[in-house]
């Protein structure tokens, strides 16, 4: 019998390929990918042409305490700021392996509230 861990990142995997071949970022859309972790969040704009990240933004850089939602939101609206400054108003989001809820929901609506479009 397999380890259940191991099982369970093999479908965590199979999701992340999955959705990653669906999506594609150019310099003008760039593919905006999440990464979550059990304490931080991060999120970075790629350029999948020139294999290239174009801005990024964490959690790290924000030094804002209250729950991991509320930070979520702060890094979209400080990802969507430098989006804003490099003059990218359309995005491709990639949420991986996560679903669409929780924290990676409030950085889309935080990046959103920015005024960015997906």
């Amino acid at each position: 019998m397999k380890d259940r861990n191991k099982v369970k990142k093999q479908h965590i995997l199979r999701r992340q390929i999955r959705t990653r071949a669906k999506i594609k970022g150019t310099d003008v859309k760039p593919r905006v990918s999440v990464f979550r972790s059990l304490n931080h969040i991060s999120v970075q704009a790629i350029d999948d042409v020139k294999k290239v990240t174009l801005v990024a933004a964490s959690d790290k850089e924000t030094k804002t305490k209250g729950t991991k939602t509320e930070v979520a939101v702060v890094v979209g609206e400080l990802m969507g700021k430098k989006l804003n400054e490099k003059k990218i108003n359309y995005i491709v989001f990639d949420k991986g392996a996560y679903k669409y809820h929780g924290r990676v929901k409030a950085l889309a609506e935080g990046i959103r509230k920015a005024g960015i479009n997906f």
